[in-house]
């Protein structure tokens, strides 16, 4: 008996992430750009369960305060995409109905999206039984986006590349965070678009923009050393500066969570979502209510926690 047969659906788990540290490179002819990015894994979790179907097709499911307008429900959903890939891949001739259910907000720089098609993939993998091993399950994954491989590993990385070239970073202890969520989304595409005009518009003062960026290694001292002081002193998010342009309504956001007693705050990677780093978790449950009083919504997660997992 097959483990299909035993197991007629799977769950898998994934989490959404924050982008440390995210350095862009120029503008390249392809229209792409080289980064280097620390990701952090969070404990806001995506969770799909994948079911024996001949066809292949998908709902999705939102907790609370996630909004799922312009969420796709057909072959552009990206966890459908990563079923339909493995398929491919693999010679498998059925087809699945995945069950999505949303905590990561989305368009909101976390990386949901991702993390659907991280657990799309592990999920199928385990229901078809094709055996893939974590290096075949990473190579397909990257074929669907920069953020969707850290999805499927966790933890904490170094990605190169276009964000897809992964690295696995020490990180001791446990960091918290703060994360104010926005109901309006941010296309990661007009970010982009919006920082290449931005260093265009201030080139003189900007100077060179560097074709192969790195991540400072003091990032890499304050993950390994498990300080939040330390991290809070080395964030850098270039497309912060895009995001603030396209929504200056975050700024504000942003200024009060510092001046609440956030060790330091960051738009995580588009946005529209806010990460603030805190000093422990009690500090991040007053950081917390304090910005539900002023009238935002936010979430107190911690970090790193581990990649895609079957789990139930």
């Amino acid at each position: 008996m097959t483990f299909a047969e035993e197991i007629p659906s799977v769950r898998v788990r994934a989490p959404g992430k924050i982008n440390v540290y995210l350095e862009v490179g120029a503008l390249q002819d392809d229209g792409y750009h080289e980064l280097a990015t620390a990701f952090q894994a969070v404990s806001l979790y995506e969770d799909v369960v994948a079911t024996m179907a001949d066809t292949f097709s998908l709902t999705v499911t939102g907790a609370d305060g996630v909004d799922l307008d312009g969420v796709p429900t057909d072959d552009r959903n990206l966890a459908l995409k990563a079923a339909l890939l493995l398929a491919d891949a693999t010679g498998y001739e059925g087809g699945v109905h995945l069950d999505i259910h949303k905590q990561v907000p989305v368009a909101g720089g976390m990386g949901g999206g991702s993390a659907d098609a991280a657990a799309a993939l592990l999920a199928c993998d385990a229901l078809w039984d094709t055996r893939l091993t974590h290096q075949e399950l990473h190579r397909l994954a990257a074929q669907l986006g920069a953020d969707v491989p850290f999805a499927l590993k966790g933890g904490t990385a170094v990605g190169t590349g276009r964000g897809d070239v992964l690295n696995p970073a020490l990180a001791r202890g446990r960091f918290d965070w703060v994360l104010v969520t926005s109901e309006e989304g941010v296309s990661t595409p007009k970010v982009y678009g919006e920082l290449d005009l931005h260093r265009e518009r201030h080139k003189v003062d900007i100077g060179p923009v560097a074709q192969t960026p790195s991540v400072d290694v003091e990032v890499l001292h304050a993950l390994r050393a498990g300080d939040a002081d330390m991290l809070a002193a080395s964030l850098r998010n270039d497309l912060q500066v895009a995001t603030l342009r396209l929504r200056p309504d975050l700024a504000a956001v942003l200024e009060l969570g510092e001046a609440s007693g956030a060790l330091a705050g960051i738009v995580s990677g588009s946005g529209p979502t806010l990460a603030f780093l805190c000093a422990s978790p009690e500090h991040a449950l007053e950081l917390s209510t304090d910005l539900q009083r002023a009238g935002h919504a936010s979430l107190h997660v911690h970090g790193p926690v581990p990649g895609a997992r079957i789990v139930g």
